[in-house]
């Protein structure tokens, strides 16, 4: 199983682009360098959240 099954966005990023990640407010985080905004709670609670991104060429 691929570690970014459920986060498939993340794929093809560097290790640097993961580690530039700002929290804009309480409940969400940013990773400008990927344009990625994630609730917190879509982290910790991923069945509470079924919907998973399609990225193309995957």
């Amino acid at each position: 199983m691929s570690r970014f099954r459920k986060f498939p966005w993340f794929r093809q990023a560097s290790v640097e682009q993961l580690f530039q990640v700002d929290r804009p407010q309480p409940h969400h985080l940013y990773w400008p360098e990927l344009d990625i905004d994630l609730p917190i709670d879509s982290i910790r609670h991923q069945g509470r959240f079924p919907l998973v991104s399609k990225v193309m060429g995957c």
